[in-house]
């Protein structure tokens, strides 16, 4: 009988391999809307004569967006189905990257099609945040966890690729056939997309168990404690991140093209890795206690990004920042699916929101705070140690949670 059961796993699990492999280029899209635009706003300076300020506003409107897309959400996806809502994703990601190459010479205000454009890739953005987790979270597979560090593995591989490939077609091509380049990275979520529609897709809500509702996932004190976590794992990860490129040419005299390089691409591929290592060899791994350590590393990863005199300990700062923070962000969502019974969709959509919060808050108040110092950003980055010094404590307590019943 157990080997009837366990044979009818396996071949359930292989059911969904496609489905979950789908699932991890759904991030690689998402590091392509999030990663691509910034790489041009010097271009859309100098091509359209728009001033920095309407150009900082597309980094606004893109995160205020998605933030509401991930408050939304949780009223819809469950509604219309995760198949669905994925192919809205992948479809206005595809849509908003056409888009920027082709509205802005459309209108006499060239800022007016990029605005468009980032509100169409906004739109996907935010909703894969929401939906490929929970997607993935509820396929048949044997270490979830594992699984769910190695899709947001995908997001930092995706953006590693975004960088580089782009800035080889720049070199090669030239800046100037940038519009040349958006089409092409917009082939990927088409593709994906009708990938999708034929993919057999497993939803938490299909589960035996009776989700809760809005107001009783409130009611959860676990549910806060995650959201607590994961919003200083945004703030943790993004307030090194955001900062990287400005800190090692400004704090570190390093120029600009190798501080690009040096500094978010290098985050980028030690977060990769680390979440990499996790999914590989998960089962090996206890989570709670590698959270944990990662938290106190990462505590450890700012004060010698901001303290360190040598630009070479600084560089090492930020590569074990962002290996020690490549977990937590998909082992809270894996820790509070198996803590808190009938989260579903609701819980992930909230967590995601909290997420992001932390991933503005984070990088918002390191750059205050060393604005207060005089543009000091060393300060800034010192400070904002209070977010991981915060989430590890908090881990501690979530360390001691029973799992939900079965």
């Amino acid at each position: 009988m157990k080997r009837r059961v366990f044979l009818k796993e396996i071949k359930m699990a292989k059911k969904y391999e496609g489905t979950i492999k789908a699932c991890f280029i759904g991030y690689i899209v998402q590091a392509i809307v999030n990663n691509f635009t910034p790489l041009l706003f010097i271009r859309f300076g100098t091509e359209y004569n728009i001033p920095l300020s309407e150009i900082t506003m597309l980094i606004t409107v893109n995160f205020l967006l998605q933030l509401m897309m991930d408050f939304a959400s949780a009223f819809f996806i469950d509604r219309i189905g995760y198949k669905a809502s994925c192919l809205i994703a992948h479809g206005s990601c595809a849509a908003g990257l056409i888009a920027l190459a082709v509205l802005p010479g459309m209108f006499a205000n060239a800022y007016i099609g990029l605005l468009i454009a980032v509100l169409m890739y906004a739109v996907g953005g935010g909703l894969l945040e929401v939906v490929i987790s929970p997607m993935v979270e509820a396929c048949p597979s044997e270490h979830k966890d594992k699984t769910m560090s190695m899709l947001h593995s995908f997001y930092c591989w995706g953006t590693v690729i975004v960088i580089a490939f782009s800035t080889l077609f720049f070199y090669f091509f030239g800046i100037e056939n940038w519009k040349t380049l958006s089409l092409i990275w917009a082939i990927l979520p088409i593709l994906n997309g009708i990938a999708f529609i034929f993919l057999p897709v497993c939803s938490l809500a299909d589960g035996d168990e009776e989700g809760l509702s809005l107001k009783e996932l409130f009611k959860t004190k676990a549910f806060w404690l995650f959201a607590l976590v994961i919003c200083c794992a945004g703030a943790s990860e993004q307030a090194i991140s955001q900062w990287a490129s400005a800190f090692t040419e400004q704090a570190l005299g390093i120029s600009k093209t190798v501080s690009d390089l040096a500094g978010p691409l290098l985050f980028s591929v030690l977060m990769g890795i680390s979440r990499t290592i996790y999914g590989k060899f998960g089962e090996r791994i206890d989570l709670d206690k590698m959270m944990v350590a990662s938290g106190a590393l990462c505590c450890a990863s700012y004060m010698l990004v901001s303290l360190s005199p040598s630009p070479a300990l600084a560089l090492l700062g930020m590569a074990v920042c962002g290996f020690s923070v490549g977990i937590l962000w998909p082992g809270t969502y894996s820790k509070a699916a198996s803590k808190i019974k009938g989260g579903g969709t609701t819980m992930f959509a909230f967590l995601a929101l909290a997420g992001d919060v932390g991933c503005t808050g984070g990088p918002t108040f390191a750059g205050k705070i060393a604005g207060l110092a005089g543009d000091n950003l060393k300060i800034g980055i010192s400070a904002a140690v209070v977010f991981p010094a915060i989430l590890t404590v908090a881990l501690l307590f979530t360390a001691g949670m029973k799992n939900k019943k079965a």
